[in-house]
């Protein structure tokens, strides 16, 4: 279990430093402020709404991913590009909070939607500039789940369908390489997690202990 937010991580500091980059920016941006210490239900503050989440939601699975794999050594992503579920074009920024200690705690994400910004750019191209255009690079894929089934759920359908094998068709060995996929993007550090991929997958979840297990020890 992560340490919950405390007095000295100046989580009141945040909220108005939150508050005043949404105001800055205004309509098209949102600040949030995430509390790891339970990830099923992260988000602790909203201000402004572009990904249409409100505080409970869970965490996004960039975070998951990065906690996975770097754990206390994950690193601030800046300026990254996202598309939300609606089809809104983001630049989105997450930065760690940490306690004294230097123990990942929660984290700090600004979401500015530049679509429209985007639509103009590619006018202005249109009239000024020959040739093809090339497409912005960095696109993270990131989910602005408003609950955990929903992001779980996009998890596992994401990598079983990378697999391109029928889920009837799907052999132990299929099954092991899914469970694995998942492990490295962060989805087993959700409660709840081991009983939906073991309903999915159709097996017990004492078999995706195992599979973890072996998968982990191939790692």
């Amino acid at each position: 279990m992560r340490k919950k937010f405390n007095d000295r991580s100046n989580i009141k500091d945040l909220i108005n430093v939150a508050d005043g980059i949404q105001k800055m920016l205004g309509e098209n941006c949102e600040v949030v402020i995430h509390d790891l210490s339970t990830l099923e239900c992260s988000l602790a503050y909203v201000a402004g709404n572009v990904t249409n989440r409100t505080t409970g939601a869970p965490i996004t699975n960039i975070v998951l991913k990065n906690i996975r794999l770097d754990g206390e050594n994950s690193s601030d992503l800046i300026g990254y590009k996202t598309i939300t579920k609606d089809g809104k074009v983001l630049k989105s920024s997450t930065l760690y909070i940490r306690d004294e200690e230097g123990k990942i705690i929660g984290c700090f994400c600004i979401n500015l939607d530049i679509t429209e910004s985007i639509n103009f750019k590619k006018y202005l191209e249109q009239i000024t500039v020959f040739g093809t255009e090339s497409e912005p690079e960095g696109n993270h894929n990131e989910f602005f789940a408003s609950d955990v089934t929903e992001i779980l759920n996009t998890l596992i359908e994401q990598v079983v369908t990378s697999t391109e094998t029928p889920m009837g068709s799907l052999r132990k060995d299929h099954k092991m390489r899914i469970v694995g996929e998942l492990d490295q993007r962060g989805v087993f550090l959700i409660k709840g997690a081991t009983d939906k991929v073991a309903a999915f997958l159709g097996v017990s979840r004492y078999t995706i202990y195992n599979y973890l297990e072996q998968e982990r020890s191939n790692r």
